[in-house]
């Protein structure tokens, strides 16, 4: 593993490379709100993000409020959302977690780190992506593709996801945390595949351990 310090050259290297390759790049997820990033980010677990987009384009029409969500009949909301994996399970979620939106903050959702991972079915990426896109707050964004990425280009070496995190925060400048996620992302899914990856077309090969 490298030094902290080499790390830090090789992400500063990185971002705007990754930038000027994706200059687009943010959630896909479609949300006016808060609630609906929300939701959108509960549903996209194992999911794609066009398909989630396709579901909630008549869910967010038939919901508007946290507690339309947590006074929803269960099975309806199962059958609204069925074109989704796992679907029994996140409609439980979606329904638990407006629960406490409405009894604990009022049907507003809440921008503080602990307060969102204390949301049943909210974990640290979840909170992350509600911090970053709705609050516009720095975060790092731990999905699969940024775990990746960053284990690949050898940012980091861990394997749990809260220290590989940490080691991405030290790495990484804190003005840069949410728009290196998104280029990750973006990259993760376009070139630097989990099974197949195009290293041939890769723009950060050069300072890539695995390209190398």
């Amino acid at each position: 593993m490298f030094s902290r310090e080499t790390r830090r050259r090789r992400a500063r290297k990185i971002i705007p490379i990754l930038r000027d390759e994706y200059p687009d790049a943010r959630s896909r997820l479609n949300f006016s709100n808060p609630l609906e990033l929300l939701i959108g980010t509960i549903l996209s677990a194992q999911c794609t993000d066009d398909r989630v987009n396709e579901v909630t384009k008549e869910l967010f029409r038939k919901y508007r409020t946290a507690k339309d969500y947590a006074e929803a009949d269960l099975d309806e909301l199962m059958y609204e959302i069925h074109s989704i994996g796992i679907f029994r399970k996140k409609a439980a979620r979606i329904k638990l977690c407006c629960e406490s939106v409405v009894s604990q903050y009022n049907g507003e959702i809440p921008s503080e780190m602990e307060k969102l991972t204390a949301l049943p079915g909210i974990g640290s990426k979840s909170a992350n992506v509600i911090r970053v896109d709705w609050f516009d707050l720095p975060g790092i964004i731990l999905d699969t593709h940024v775990g990746r990425v960053s284990k690949r280009i050898g940012l980091t070496d861990k394997l749990q996801p809260d220290k590989m995190e940490s080691d991405l925060m030290e790495v990484v400048a804190k003005k840069n945390w949410s728009l290196f996620s998104h280029l990750l992302v973006f990259h993760g899914r376009a070139v630097c595949s989990s099974r197949k990856p195009k290293c041939e077309r890769c723009k950060i090969s050069k300072l890539c351990d695995y390209g190398q």
